[in-house]
């Protein structure tokens, strides 16, 4: 006989097994304790040192490793069984795992014991999940299970329902012992029943529609809804009360809970963070944003990594560690650990010891850091919860292992519809939960369910936080005009840095938000090379552990946030916006499309948000994207990459908006209206290198109200009656627009061109597109109908291309942009390589002035043989020639 997962140990003695000699060394009592108490034995478990330990006669036998076994906590603490705290010399709880007792026959009727070691609100949670799953009539079992009673599309994932479901009732247990403010970010957002199952036990979904009332007829339809296409879909989604992230692409939900628990001192944020999810990139950077973590003016995160073992049909990477790996691990990352295992069903609720206990060490830092006693480095506690994966399952059906295996990750018995041997299965499964004596005959949750519920807001769905739009606060947002640009003496006649304008209203912006600590700014260590360090006038960069080398502008209260990892600024700020706060992302423009992913999660997000009755709109996330790849050239070709443009724009139309202001104020009109607006994604493109400025305040807000306008001042006979557009959209190619209008106003003064320069780029899209899109009177009165357009744009051509569709002869744009030639080099050579340079516009504005050929030709020729002998000549020196950098616009 081949030893099996779950044999037990009379089989292993009475077929001869090589653990034979192990039990007969042992007194006959106890290994026959063992089998008394359906005790089992795994691959490589040194049976004899384990009841020499004492542990099997805690519970049942072992499961796993042998050096799961000898796993030893932090500091070198002993195992213990009982309950332990966190502090100095703290105990990691490590159970014997094991199997549950029962027959393991076919048709799945191995139930366990029947779910006695659950409490009822647990066994409630359960069972509605699974019905969410499988169900749509039949709810509560009235009546045998028939085929009709199935949905006849089965989605969703059973794995990791309980798992959550004991997080949430250890939650819901600490809310009603201390009244505890506690949000829940739920890392596997694919275990929506289970979060579902919750919000309808606890009555929140009949807060929000009365249709989910906590009755028969209200579960029906929460089962009816569920993955249906006119209800609920398979994740967690804007749909669910409480709820601040999807948790269906992975890896984002423990740095979206640090961001929700800035600046709000008395908010406990619970995280589960999946196993399978623990082993993305931006969960193993979240982890370090404990050391970001001010226990005086911030809130705490708990973080839960659920380890059940496995992924779609994989074990997961965690699964495979011990109990003393994962200690040294979280160790190493400054977490204080605590290991609860639930595999063999310990008596009493564990997990929510585990939480009461971490709760404690919480409120101990919290208070000591609060009466002057911060702790140089707090150890946060966490919770490693191991479970089996789709606990409660089925053990086997029809020779299939389903609970504890990766058979129970989506859903479990998936032709039950058509198999009467997983029907059975599935209702006797459903069955061992005991509906009858969790709800009444009318189908209300019976009073030994609802007790374990919280009242009112404190339920976990009714969380404020989980609706954060209802406790924003508009910014108080300082005056523009003492930190305007005057340009009175005519366009082009001051030099300024955008950003270092702006960097100084932000810093008003700080010191204004001060006292209410609702606005940060979040950066991958970026400020000062982007010019916008002037803040930390008003606020420090936040690290709350000691610095022993040299540093500048620290401080454990600080309101900026400075780390190398575009995810974790990502994921801080979307916490921090979706709990109703205020903040900005500026970013190398180039490396903002690091979280391209995280950016397409979060508008799928704010677009279904405003599909939400109830939903309030948070403020919108902006990034400011700087050190543009034109000036780039000095980095290379790796730092020069527009492409976050064409990515955001993919997105649906009513949450994103792309701006190029031309200069410093049209960049601070621009930044003061994101900072006021909600519910969308911005990108905001500006540089930090001194450089002309155009327009005064007034105009500025005049022209940033149209989103494009014709700059008249720059036009040959006052723009009217045009030959052909110059248009120009973002910085760099603004100047070169300018110097070309210059150059063929000098050179052919009769040309008629008509300058445009474009801030809004959506404006370009048509109305039914884009809610930015100006009337297509607006836009034949800029571009025309039929007249050519010659358009610098900062990014990709295509995206104009695209935007373009639908407006009249868009085949009439001649659209000049990056076209990925770069290299490091000049400024002027990256214009030149990619065909955006002042000479090659001019030259394409002379191929389209028609009916002049003996004008145009000559002087196209001339100014092609101009840049390249500029070309030639800024290669040979490696600087650009004086009359391209100290070119002036003149009136």
């Amino acid at each position: 006989m081949t030893l099996q997962l779950g044999s037990t140990v009379d089989d292993a003695v009475a077929h001869g097994h090589r653990y034979r000699a192990c039990f007969q060394q042992l007194p006959q009592k106890s290994w026959s304790v063992i089998a008394r108490r359906g005790g089992t034995v795994a691959f490589g478990e040194d049976i004899a040192a384990i009841i020499e330990q004492g542990q099997v006669q805690a519970r049942g036998s072992c499961v796993g490793h042998q050096d799961r076994a000898n796993a030893f906590a932090g500091h070198g603490a002993p195992l213990s069984r009982g309950r332990d705290r966190w502090g100095t010399g703290a105990r990691v709880r490590r159970s014997v795992r094991g199997t549950r007792r029962g027959a393991d026959g076919n048709g799945g009727q191995h139930m366990g014991s029947e779910h006695q070691d659950g409490s009822a609100y647990r066994r409630a949670a359960d069972y509605v999940a699974a019905v969410l799953i499988f169900l749509r009539d039949n709810v509560l079992l009235r009546e045998p299970l028939r085929p009709e009673h199935i949905k006849p599309r089965l989605l969703g994932h059973w794995g990791s329902c309980p798992g959550i479901t004991m997080v949430y009732a250890a939650l819901n247990t600490l809310i009603r012992e201390r009244d505890a403010d506690v949000l829940l970010v739920t890392g596997p957002g694919h275990g929506a029943p289970s979060n579902h199952a919750n919000l309808w036990l606890e009555g929140t979904h009949e807060e929000y529609d009365r249709a989910l009332a906590r009755s028969e007829a209200g579960l029906t339809e929460l089962a009816r809804r569920y993955c249906a296409p006119d209800g609920f879909p398979s994740h967690l989604s804007p749909a669910l009360p409480g709820t601040i992230h999807e948790g269906g692409e992975l890896g984002y939900a423990l740095v979206t809970a640090f961001g929700a628990a800035l600046d709000a001192p008395q908010r406990l944020v619970a995280c589960i963070v999946g196993d399978g999810e623990a082993e993305t990139g931006p969960t193993a950077g979240a982890w370090h944003s404990s050391k970001y973590l001010d226990p005086v003016t911030c809130g705490a995160v708990l973080p839960v990594l659920h380890l059940n073992g496995y992924k779609i049909s994989s074990p997961t990477l965690f699964a495979t560690m011990s109990d003393e790996e994962l200690v040294h691990l979280f160790r190493g990352y400054g977490w204080h650990p605590r290991i609860v295992d639930v595999t063999d069903r310990p008596a009493g609720d564990p997990v929510a010891d585990a939480v009461r206990d971490a709760h404690t060490a919480i409120q101990d830092i919290q208070t000591a850091a609060r009466n002057g006693n911060r702790p140089a480095r707090p150890e946060w506690p966490m919770i490693v919860l191991r479970s089996l994966k789709g606990q409660g399952a089925p053990r086997k059906v029809g020779g299939q292992p389903l609970e504890g295996t990766f058979y129970a990750h989506q859903v479990p018995m998936a032709d039950v519809r058509d198999d009467p041997a997983q029907l059975a299965a599935l209702e006797a499964w459903l069955r061992s939960y005991r509906p009858d004596e969790l709800f009444d005959q009318d189908g209300r949750p019976a009073e030994s369910v609802v007790a374990a519920v919280p009242d009112g807001n404190r339920r976990i769905g009714m969380q404020p936080a989980g609706d954060g739009g209802r406790l924003r606060e508009p910014l108080d947002l300082p005056d523009l005009r003492p930190y305007a640009v005057d340009v009175t003496q005519g366009p082009g006649s001051q030099v300024a840095s955008p950003n270092e304008v702006l960097a100084a209203w932000l810093t008003a912006v700080m010191r204004r938000t001060a006292s209410r600590r609702d606005f940060r700014i979040v950066s991958p260590d970026e400020l000062a090379s982007n010019k916008l360090d002037a803040v930390l006038a008003a606020s420090k960069r936040a690290y709350a552990w000691p610095v022993e080398q040299y540093a500048e502008d620290l401080a454990p209260d600080g309101r900026i946030m400075e780390i190398l990892s575009e995810h974790n600024c990502q994921g801080w700020l979307q916490g921090y916006l979706q709990t109703g706060r205020h903040g900005l992302f500026p970013s190398y423009e180039a490396f903002a499309a690091i979280v391209d992913s995280m950016v397409n999660q979060y508008g799928k997000w704010l677009k279904m948000s405003r599909e939400v009755p109830w939903r309030t709109q948070v403020s919108s996330l902006t990034y400011l994207l700087t050190s543009e790849g034109w000036r780039q050239e000095h980095n290379g070709y790796s730092h020069q990459g527009p492409g976050f443009i064409n990515n955001l724009l993919t997105k649906k139309s009513t949450v994103t908006g792309v701006y190029l202001p031309p200069d410093a104020n049209t960049l601070l009109v621009t930044m003061e209206r994101l900072l006021n607006e909600t519910g969308r994604i911005n990108a905001v493109v500006a540089g930090k290198q001194p450089a002309a400025q155009w327009l005064g305040l007034d105009d500025a807000r005049r022209h940033c109200e149209a989103g494009a306008s014709v700059w008249r001042w720059a036009s040959t006979c006052d723009g009217d009656d045009p030959e052909v557009v110059l248009a120009c959209a973002g910085g760099i190619p603004t100047i070169e627009a300018l110097a070309a209008a210059d150059m063929l106003r000098h050179d052919l003064p009769d040309a008629r061109i008509r300058v445009v320069n474009i801030i809004d780029l959506c404006t370009l899209a048509t109305p039914e597109r884009h809610p930015h899109a100006m009337p297509e009177t607006d836009f034949v009165d800029l571009f025309g109908r039929d007249t050519p357009v010659v358009l610098d744009f900062h990014g990709y051509p295509s995206v104009v291309h695209e935007l373009l569709h639908g407006r009249p002869a868009p085949d009439r744009f001649h659209v000049r942009g990056y076209v990925e030639e770069g290299t490091t080099t000049t400024p002027y050579d990256l214009l030149i390589s990619n065909g955006t340079s002042r000479h090659d516009l001019a030259v394409t504005v002379l191929r389209h002035l028609h009916g002049r050929p003996a004008d145009t030709g000559d002087l196209a020729t001339h100014y092609a043989r101009r840049r390249d002998e500029t070309q030639k000549e800024l290669r040979r020196t490696g600087v650009d020639p004086v009359e391209i950098t100290r070119w002036t616009w003149q009136e």
